[in-house]
């Protein structure tokens, strides 16, 4: 009997942020396209070491279930940056409208984060805030340099939920924030 040899496949090529290309968006033109697209709001906390960092941001998402990885990215224009770049594990603080003043807090950069809300660290050392909807404490599994960002990749550890998320959510859409509940559902 003979045998069907299979032509060998190549492993496609990693994509790369340094690749030219012919055509590309302008960065004003992929600001504008994505600010049509709401985002929910998140502050993710750190310490490396040299004291608590916080930022807010509108780019977590869940990737798996089983593991429980999420992923989120982090500008390397932002002062928690460094941080983050370095911690082994970080909280995700996932919020709802009732944590907008938080939210703000992590937006506004040249202040102490930390100063005007109430958190403690857990019992291994990770800051967190009191009061938000829900946080998950996670292992940093993977980094990648992604343009001016860092993509992270986090394994869920440890999370406390205080509110179901039966109330409104917070995204952030259109340079604005806002509610989302049952006025806003088609």
């Amino acid at each position: 009997m003979a045998s069907t040899a299979r032509p060998e496949r190549s492993a496609p090529s990693a994509p790369s942020a340094e690749r030219s290309f012919d055509a590309s968006l302008s960065a004003d033109e992929f600001k504008a396209l994505f600010r049509g697209h709401p985002g929910g709001v998140a502050v993710i906390t750190a310490d490396a070491g040299e004291g608590p960092v916080a930022l807010t941001a509108t780019s977590v998402s869940s990737v798996s279930a089983e593991p429980p990885l999420l992923i989120f990215s982090i500008s390397s224009q932002s002062s928690a940056s460094e941080t983050l770049s370095r911690a082994e594990t970080i909280v995700v603080h996932l919020l709802d409208a009732d944590d907008l003043s938080l939210a703000q807090t992590g937006a506004t950069s040249g202040i102490d984060r930390f100063a005007d809300h109430h958190w403690s660290r857990l019992v291994t050392g990770e800051p967190v805030y009191h009061g938000v909807r829900a946080w998950v404490r996670c292992a940093v599994i993977e980094r990648m340099d992604a343009g001016g960002s860092t993509v992270v990749a986090a394994h869920a550890l440890q999370s406390s939920i205080e509110r179901d998320g039966s109330g409104e959510a917070l995204v952030y859409h259109n340079r604005t924030w806002h509610r989302l509940g049952d006025h806003s559902a088609i």
